[in-house]
């Protein structure tokens, strides 16, 4: 697959992560009151609210066309899972330390 190719997925799991999982994560802690989570906790949040967005990861057809896109995706979406939960993920690390800062 040509790069050209992979360019929007890239894109999105640049910024998935980040403005949906860590934004609705820090709204959700925000709410509950909760002013300083653990790391864990906020990255085991992050990962619930991106898993919400799942379906839109399976939304090409599982036509032959489509398989090396979709094997991309799939692999993009399990790399981003695992590195919020390794804390290599940095702009979610970012967002943990600037919501337990100024909550």
């Amino acid at each position: 697959m040509r790069n050209d190719e992979r360019f929007e997925i890239q894109r999105a799991f640049d910024l998935l992560p980040h403005v949906v999982g860590a934004s609705w994560a820090a709204v959700w802690f925000r709410m509950k009151g909760i002013k300083k989570p653990t790391r864990e906790e906020f990255r085991e949040k992050t990962i619930e609210y991106l898993q919400l967005v799942e379906p839109v990861f399976g939304s090409f057809p599982k036509e032959k066309e489509f398989a090396e896109i979709n094997k991309y995706i799939e692999f993009r979406k399990n790399e981003a899972y695992e590195k919020i939960k390794a804390g290599e993920s940095e702009e979610i690390e970012i967002r943990y330390d600037r919501y337990v800062d100024y909550g």
